[in-house]
C-alpha cells in the first residue's frame, strides 16, 4: 500500500491510498475549498480502480516526465508513484507528499 498526504494551499486535506484501488478520503478537521469539483468536500471515501483524473493531471507531461521518470526510475505507467515522488511541489495549490513506511 502506498499513501500521499494531500495539502491544499499549505493546509494538510486529506490522504489518498493505493491498494487494489484508489481512496481519496478528506482530513475531519479540513473545512477549506474542495481540492477539485469532482471531489467535493464531503465525510465519505471517494473509491476508483484507476487513479482519479485529478490526481493524474498533477503528473508531469513530455520532457519533466521523462526527466522525473529516469531520475527516480519510475515507470510512466506508475502513475501512484510518479505522483508521490514529483507532484509535492507541483504547480498550482495542491501538493501530495509520500508516507514513509
Amino acid at each position: 500500500m502506498r499513501i500521499g498526504y494531500i495539502y491544499f494551499d499549505n493546509i494538510f486535506c486529506g490522504i489518498l491510498e493505493e491498494n487494489d484501488e484508489y481512496i481519496f478520503t478528506y482530513d475531519k478537521n479540513y473545512n477549506g475549498k474542495p481540492i477539485s469539483l469532482l471531489l467535493p468536500t464531503t465525510k465519505r471515501k471517494y473509491n476508483s480502480k484507476t487513479l482519479f483524473p485529478f490526481f493524474d493531471g498533477l503528473i508531469a507531461e513530455g520532457y519533466l516526465l521523462e526527466k522525473g521518470s529516469k531520475m527516480y526510475n519510475i515507470s510512466i505507467l506508475d502513475r501512484m508513484g510518479l505522483l508521490l515522488e514529483l507532484c509535492n511541489d507541483c504547480v498550482g495549490a495542491v501538493s501530495v507528499f509520500k508516507v514513509k513506511k
